[in-house]
């Protein structure tokens, strides 16, 4: 079995499906994320915004509701950062 960082990166299409199922919940407290990219490396940056902005919860929101689950639903993630 390969391990994660021996995957491609998946196609934006599918990390942009994947973003529009816990978009609702962002939306919800005012804010919303935009996808920038998805490098070869299996990085994806991406936009907090809105209310996301300023929020203390910033962090937590990034690494345990999107990083974390995006890595586990989608192979060849490697990171996600906020750009």
């Amino acid at each position: 079995m390969s391990e994660d960082w021996d995957d491609p990166p998946p196609p934006r299409e599918a990390v942009e499906a994947w973003l529009d199922r816990v978009r609702p919940a962002l939306v919800a407290d005012g804010g919303n994320v935009e996808l920038i990219s998805v490098e070869h490396d299996g990085t994806v940056h991406i936009a907090l915004q809105g209310a996301c902005v300023s929020c203390p919860a910033q962090l937590a929101t990034l690494r345990v509701g999107i990083e974390a689950p995006l890595k586990k639903a989608l192979r060849g993630i490697q990171s996600v950062v906020a750009s």
